[in-house]
């Protein structure tokens, strides 16, 4: 199944209510699985980001979806990124070959 990473920074909603960060969390778990898709792991990080979460989900369709339902709680804002495991890419490196 597709593999999505996405960086998460908090909007300043988020920052305000940053306490609530752990329950919105696995309220985000929940509504992943609701669409289809899986919340594998989330990390609270230090940096450019604020989180960093890793789903899996079977389409880019029901990514977006996943993205735009947190985004439109409005305490993050994501840049969300295709991730391709080994096998994926050597598939891909083959289609290349010629």
């Amino acid at each position: 199944m597709p593999m999505y990473i996405a960086l998460l920074s908090w909007t300043d909603q988020g920052v305000r209510n940053y306490k609530d960060t752990a329950k919105r969390a696995e309220t985000f778990g929940s509504a992943v699985h609701k669409l289809g898709a899986k919340l594998l792991s989330l990390y609270w990080t230090v940096g450019p980001y604020d989180l960093v979460a890793i789903i899996e989900a079977p389409d880019d369709e029901t990514a977006t979806a996943v993205l735009l339902q947190l985004g439109g709680v409005g305490n993050v804002r994501s840049t969300t990124l295709r991730a391709f495991g080994q096998e994926e890419m050597e598939r891909i490196v083959a289609k290349t070959a010629g």
